[in-house]
């Protein structure tokens, strides 16, 4: 597990690996993610987009820009949490996710919050563990 926190948010997110998939003549790694938004500020906000980095094993990197998550823009409460789970197919066995969510809370005032660095690879792949710089920090 790994997590962030920005502007009294926690941000946590689980990956795991869920199969490898042959589609069209291409082979894809399919992961899932599980994000927790933890609201630990006084103000409630809402989430109103998203904009990941997605980087494969080679280092090729695609970004999605959207409105919400998973079709919402929840408004998170003082002390509340919000929590879904979405996928990411990779061509490689390997790959990283990072990013951050566009927020509004009080008097309409806009703010950022960073999405953790989080590796993508299969359990059983011991060669693919973080950098000696990791920055983020890891639950155990």
């Amino acid at each position: 597990m790994y997590f962030r926190d920005t502007h009294g948010f926690r941000i946590t997110v689980e990956p795991e690996f869920i199969s490898e998939e042959y589609s069209g003549g291409h082979h894809y790694f399919i992961y899932s993610y599980t994000v927790t938004i933890e609201n630990n500020s006084k103000n409630p906000c809402q989430l109103l987009s998203r904009h990941w980095i997605i980087r494969d094993g080679t280092g090729n990197e695609e970004h999605v820009i959207g409105d919400g998550v998973v079709g919402k823009q929840p408004i998170i409460r003082p002390g509340e949490t919000f929590s879904y789970t979405s996928g990411c197919p990779l061509t490689t066995p390997t790959g990283n996710m990072r990013g951050k969510y566009y927020m509004v809370g009080p008097k309409n005032r806009e703010f950022e919050i960073k999405i953790p660095l989080f590796f993508l690879r299969p359990d059983d792949d011991e060669t693919a563990s973080p950098p000696a710089s990791f920055e983020e920090t890891r639950l155990h």
